[in-house]
């Protein structure tokens, strides 16, 4: 087999620009529309296989520790371990034959907003993503309408190129990619204009998405396959969704119960009544029993979010915020001070210590 620096006429420490300028002057010498030579399309294609090889820092690098190292004193060092295994074993790399055009498209990342009225019995989006669909024109072909891929002439459709590696048992054989069909087996004489011969393009879609009750702000959603399409047509990525809950000014969550406060004036409190109130899932009547103190807590049950796994809903709870009014009229005042001489209340004092009270008032100032 010949050096690929021979072919190209260049030093081994040649750079890459003068890499690409023998191949340029080469090319225009032997392309078989300008040579008639007998010879000239076989100098050519290993002078087109040689470039490829020697253009690539990956591909060159590979192939100039190959036949080129050998024991220390002379001819170099050794690598790795990984080095010896692919002198010793890349022969085998040929046997698994050249590899498919088409991949698995990458997955996709979409952040949802949703309302926290939409969490409770779940919700129906239709989302617009921009992503990779297969191309229309080659379905995927990667090829022009008409045409089709060629078996690679350098490699004759294996996908793989060989080469003697002096090692440590002698001269064996090792496979590496072919650098022309770059390791397919075939080449593509006509690409899709469409696509530029890779079988897919981006489009803007629309999914279609039922989003389940109970998400909470952080829960990523999978949809298999609704990803980007893989190259030349290859199968979908999934998509996910991370979720996001917006906040509310009245309402708030905890787990699957909602929090919300009821601000009720001191003579309901003392007196008692019955208020409707607009909840997230429609009205409410809500009783407030006579003597009910600030940061009492009313529990309607089964008005909360639907449990995300399982059946059933949380529950409503209202923490009740007695207000006092600051803007009295005169006969307002002095009703409120008959009241008071008549029950003869004592003078305001520090009171026992009650964990529930401060517990509650917790829950609804921090929204827990």
């Amino acid at each position: 087999m010949a050096d690929h620096y021979d072919v190209l006429g260049v030093d081994k420490s040649a750079t890459p620009e003068e890499i690409k300028k023998a191949y340029r002057r080469l090319a225009r010498e032997l392309h078989p529309d300008v040579n008639s030579a007998p010879d000239a399309e076989e100098k050519f294609k290993a002078v087109t296989h040689a470039y490829d090889v020697l253009s690539d820092p990956g591909q060159r690098r590979d192939y100039d520790r190959g036949p080129q190292q050998g024991f220390p004193g002379g001819q170099g060092g050794f690598g790795g371990f990984g080095d010896i295994f692919e002198t010793f074993f890349g022969a085998q790399g040929g046997s698994r034959g050249p590899k498919s055009r088409e991949e698995r498209g990458q997955d996709a990342l979409l952040r949802v907003e949703i309302d926290l009225g939409e969490v409770i019995f779940g919700t129906h989006r239709d989302l617009e993503v921009d992503t990779a669909v297969v191309c229309e024109t080659c379905n995927g072909s990667c090829c022009q309408p008409g045409t089709s891929p060629v078996t690679c002439d350098i490699c004759g459709g294996s996908g793989q190129i060989q080469r003697a590696v002096r090692s440590l048992l002698g001269n064996v054989m090792t496979s590496a990619p072919c650098g022309t069909c770059r390791g397919y087996g075939t080449v593509i004489p006509a690409p899709c204009v469409t696509c530029q011969g890779q079988g897919r393009v981006r489009a803007r879609r629309s999914i279609p998405v039922d989003i389940p009750a109970g998400v909470d702000t952080g829960l990523r959603l999978q949809l298999l396959g609704q990803g980007e399409v893989g190259p030349a047509g290859g199968p979908n990525g999934d998509l996910y969704l991370e979720m996001k809950v917006r906040h509310h000014d009245v309402f708030s969550r905890n787990g699957d119960d909602i929090l919300c406060t009821l601000e009720v004036f001191m003579w309901d409190a003392v007196l008692g009544t019955t208020s409707s109130v607009t909840a997230l899932d429609g009205d409410i009547e809500v009783e407030i029993k006579p003597g009910t103190q600030s940061a009492e807590i009313i529990t309607v049950k089964g008005r909360g979010i639907t449990h995300l796994r399982g059946q059933g809903r949380g529950d409503l709870k209202i923490g009740v915020q007695v207000t006092t009014p600051t803007k009295l009229d005169h006969k307002q005042k002095e009703l409120v001070k008959q009241l008071a001489k008549a029950h003869k209340y004592p003078a305001p004092t520090l009171g026992h210590f009650q964990q529930g009270l401060f517990a509650k008032l917790r829950d609804r100032f921090l929204n827990v």
